[in-house]
């Protein structure tokens, strides 16, 4: 079965209306091929943009979300995050065309103002520049960690309980996720990881409660529509239950 035949028995399913991403490998893909990490990345990159073009154009997801730079990834050395940073200001800046070409919009999760000001400066107006797109939202976690954000919104409610314009009775689900980064963006469906790992590495920490999860041994650089519609099709047979049990069916 070739690429548009996949394509076709897949929108027959059910789509995912929001796909998260941690897109693991790069470095261990390079080194394979006796490459720098650099050229893992860069690899990667052109794989993420890449993707974002085929589902935009080919599928009806509404939110696409990429693990992109953690609050951990700023231990790496200077360089690669350099080069990191360099990567991401390419990808929004020289060929952010492609986002506004594909009606595409850009959300961004995370400390913006933790990123390099040059970094941040082409984040932001990427963001200005697509606010008016209709299509997919692609939504970029950039210097995020899923336990910062969960104090951030902790201290957030803190300081308006202390302020007096919330009382703790009143803090709910509903209004807790009001004060997440993703507040406004439903939980995501299916989170896909490659490399093989088994761990959600400090992401969306709070919003995985309920997503279906899978794992592929392709490290990001190798990953290819194939494989993400391969993912697709195996959510499709997944019951999700949401920690309720079926009608006549016993206790699991």
């Amino acid at each position: 079965m070739n690429l548009e035949e996949r394509l076709e028995d897949i929108l027959e399913g059910t789509i995912p209306g929001h796909v998260a991403i941690i897109p693991d490998g790069n470095g261990r893909w390079a080194h394979n091929r006796g490459l720098e990490r650099t050229e893992g990345h860069r690899q990667g990159t052109k794989r993420a943009e890449d993707l974002i073009e085929f589902i935009a154009k080919k599928l009806p997801i509404d939110f696409l979300t990429f693990y992109t730079f953690s609050t951990e990834n700023w231990s790496r050395p200077d360089s690669e995050v350099k080069f990191l940073m360099s990567l991401l200001k390419d990808l929004l800046g020289k060929r952010g065309g492609k986002l506004l070409k594909n009606d595409v919009r850009l959300k961004v999760i995370g400390d913006i103002d933790g990123l390099p000001e040059r970094t941040a400066k082409v984040v932001r107006k990427t963001v200005e520049k697509t606010s008016d797109n209709d299509g997919l939202r692609l939504i970029l976690a950039l210097n995020y960690g899923g336990r910062q954000e969960i104090l951030t919104a902790v201290r957030e409610l803190a300081s308006r309980v202390t302020g007096g314009a919330l009382s703790s009775d009143e803090i709910t689900e509903k209004v807790f996720q009001s004060h997440l980064y993703t507040s406004g963006v439903p939980d995501p469906d299916l989170l896909i990881r490659t490399s093989g790992e088994r761990r959600i590495s400090n992401f969306m920490l709070w919003q995985l409660a309920y997503t279906e999860i899978w794992i592929t041994e392709e490290f990001w650089p190798s990953f290819k529509p194939e494989n993400f519609l391969e993912a697709i099709s195996d959510f499709q047979q997944r019951e999700r239950r949401f920690g309720r049990v079926d009608k006549g069916k016993n206790d699991q």
